[in-house]
């Protein structure tokens, strides 16, 4: 994967906590992010992890506006780590686990997709088009999956 500058980018920020467009969904918005970020992990520049240095920055890169978090303001000027994406879609793919369109385990190396800014990995390329045809079901379906490694992480657990 190539390294995306994220000054030379149609990007934008927003504070995770900040309030989300008011569509009746900002709840979910919010918990979705929540689900995310603690998915990803890391800050893809610098490898930080996220939350270390207050709340995470919301980000859009890339052509398909892939939705990400760095781990302060600071990281919006500068390049993305290669080393550090990687390691972000492999705690995304292994947070997800399972292929929300089949609903089985996800491959050694599974496909992915973007919708409406989020990664989603699939087990199959045709999935994509099941998910593009009913994107929230299984944006829905993702979120479950990444409450369930949440809980299954005692790293996660509120004390």
């Amino acid at each position: 994967m190539k390294p995306y500058s994220l000054v030379a980018m149609s990007l934008f920020a927003i504070l995770a906590s900040s309030v989300q467009a008011d569509d009746g969904h900002a709840h979910d918005h919010a918990k979705r992010d929540h689900l995310r970020a603690t998915a990803q992990k890391i800050c893809p520049v610098t490898g930080k992890k996220l939350g270390s240095m207050g709340a995470p920055i919301k980000v859009a890169v890339g052509e398909q506006k892939e939705e990400i978090f760095l781990c302060c303001k600071g990281c919006t000027q500068k390049q993305i780590n290669p080393q550090h994406w990687a390691t972000i879609h492999t705690n995304i793919a292994q947070a997800q686990g399972k292929c929300p369109v089949m609903q089985k385990p996800l491959p050694a190396n599974p496909k992915w997709t973007i919708t409406n800014g989020q990664v989603v990995y699939i087990c199959c390329p045709p999935c994509s088009k099941k998910i593009a045809a009913d994107p929230e079901t299984f944006l829905g379906r993702v979120d479950t999956y990444l409450t369930a490694s949440m809980k299954r992480d005692p790293s996660h657990q509120h004390k």
